[in-house]
């Protein structure tokens, strides 16, 4: 049996690590693409550019996008056009995961990746989810490198809105249980092979810190300060669960999540809500536990992740949304250990929301 393990180039986090970004910049060539989140921009782009010190750059303002085919295929001919050495995503998700696309199109050069809130753990794995321009999933596609750089500045991610934190939380809480159930069913990852030891470390390690530091660092980002507790629910969120989902495998969480885009009920809700949301679902189907069920979902009512239905837009014809979400999951949600079906998925995600109806109610 082979095992393997992936990971970013180099990942740099701490108060400040913004200004020394030009630093980490030195091997990668002389000018950059910058993908941009349009708040980013307008929070912090003059620290960026400070950053880069004596790089050329050209920046596109992606506020407001989705990553999609039309949008990567627009910024690999500006690439073109500008002939960039390398790309950096800063932003959110959508820049982020963007960025990486445009980057390996571009021929697979560099790519730098600096998150502007900890809402997902994509900056860190070499794959970027795709959609439609309406937002609905659409693919994923695979790189054959993952970043160069990961620089995550906490004193940004402390001035965003605590909502995105939660939201990276909610994305963070799945990865334990998508890597226990992918370790079942003895799949291969997306490192090509089966998962080490360090992964389910890893994994498991990223729900831990979730639960014992997760409220305190909530406390932190509304009070617009860095705690040790930030410092810590920021790791679990971008690096371990990054590490950890790319590493072990994801699966009816997220299976689940991506189901639920084709409904707009949704759309107004952050991915990493979703997913928070759907691990009870992915829980209830595996018959995980009462304790361990209860037990996420009070990290999630505390928190603030979602619990019920309503908690994510849906609130009526439920009977039929959810149908339409259990025949729309992609084809990983058979790295569960078990035969999963559409109706397996209905009863599970409507189970998840009697229970959480059930909490609320006490």
């Amino acid at each position: 049996m082979t095992i393997s393990l992936i990971s970013p180039g180099r990942y740099v986090q701490g108060e400040g690590a913004l200004k020394d970004l030009g630093k980490y910049l030195e091997s990668f060539g002389k000018k950059a693409l910058v993908v941009a989140s349009g708040s980013g921009l307008k929070a912090w782009g003059e620290e960026l550019k400070a950053g880069l010190k004596d790089k050329e750059y050209v920046i596109d303002n992606f506020g407001g996008k989705e990553c999609s085919q039309i949008q990567i295929n627009r910024l690999v001919e500006l690439g073109k056009q500008e002939a960039v050495d390398f790309v950096i995503g800063f932003g959110g998700g959508k820049p982020i995961d963007t960025a990486k696309a445009v980057a390996h199109k571009l021929g697979n050069i560099p790519v730098v990746i600096i998150p502007t809130i900890a809402a997902t753990d994509a900056p860190t794995s070499a794959l970027s989810v795709i959609y439609t321009e309406e937002g609905v999933y659409e693919a994923v596609w695979t790189f054959p490198n993952n970043p160069n750089l990961v620089l995550v500045d906490t004193g940004i991610i402390a001035k965003s809105p605590a909502r995105f934190l939660v939201a990276g939380m909610g994305d963070a809480l799945a990865t334990k249980f998508e890597a226990e159930a992918n370790f079942q069913a003895n799949n291969d990852t997306n490192a090509g092979a089966k998962a080490t030891v360090t992964a389910r470390t890893l994994a498991n390690l990223c729900y831990e810190i979730l639960l014992e530091y997760g409220p305190m660092a909530k406390a932190a980002v509304e009070e617009g300060i860095v705690t040790p507790a930030l410092e810590q629910v920021v790791e679990a969120n971008v690096l371990l669960s990054g590490l950890g989902f790319e590493n072990n495998g994801v699966a009816g969480a997220h299976a689940m999540h991506d189901g639920f885009t084709v409904l707009e009920d949704v759309h107004g809700y952050y991915h990493g809500e979703k997913v928070g949301f759907c691990t009870i679902a992915q829980l209830v189907m595996e018959g995980r536990p009462a304790e361990l069920i209860e037990e996420v979902i009070n990290f999630n009512y505390t928190v603030g992740l979602p619990i019920t239905l309503a908690q994510i837009g849906v609130t009526e014809d439920i009977p039929a949304k959810i149908k339409k979400v259990s025949e729309s999951v992609p084809d990983y949600v058979h790295n569960e250990p078990f035969e999963v079906t559409a109706k397996k998925i209905y009863d599970a995600i409507l189970g998840a929301d009697a229970l959480g109806r059930r909490f609320l109610e006490q």
